[in-house]
């Protein structure tokens, strides 16, 4: 059931970018499964001065996107969670951009950073399988946007495939 999009309607516009990369007929669920491997392929030979490297001056770190993508995926659990639980009441945006600074990732090892990216995944997967068909399909509202379940689950893990591709293209040359 989860391996047809969601509508346009069910999210906002911004995420268009997301639910695009996620391939037609894909579960999404799936993807979330695989792209921890894809994950620590890339960065299985970092050290740990790399996982500082940023690609351009005011872009963030690979400890600090790593750290950006588990709160990213925590906050898109949450609403799905809430919404799936028939939660009607509005849920705030937040500001990425003050969330990075606020973690102190370039002062935590990636293994640690990488124990917590496996406990979340590992906890957002457990949630989104707990779904019924029914609640995946309810609407709610996030950052003053509609929103379904669906939708996040779509969100999620393309918002990780967003990121994998950054790192592919943007961060690994760059080490070079």
């Amino acid at each position: 059931m989860l391996s047809t999009r969601p509508a346009a309607g069910q999210y906002a516009p911004y995420y268009e970018t997301y639910v695009r990369l996620i391939p037609a007929g894909t579960n999404p669920l799936v993807l979330l499964e695989q792209q921890p491997r894809e994950l620590r392929q890339l960065l299985q030979p970092l050290t740990e001065e790399q996982g500082q490297f940023a690609y351009a001056p005011g872009k963030w770190s690979i400890k600090e996107s790593l750290v950006h993508m588990i709160d990213t995926e925590r906050i898109f659990a949450y609403r799905a969670l809430r919404i799936a639980r028939g939660d009607q009441q509005p849920l705030p945006g937040f500001e990425q951009n003050d969330y990075v600074p606020a973690s102190g990732a370039n002062a935590r090892s990636m293994a640690d950073i990488l124990e917590e990216y496996d406990t979340v995944r590992a906890a957002s997967l457990s949630l989104l399988r707990s779904f019924q068909p029914d609640a995946l399909e309810r609407m709610g509202t996030a950052s003053n946007n509609p929103v379904s379940v669906r939708a996040l689950a779509y969100i999620m893990a393309g918002h990780e495939a967003h990121h994998l591709q950054l790192l592919r293209e943007r961060y690994l040359p760059g080490l070079k």
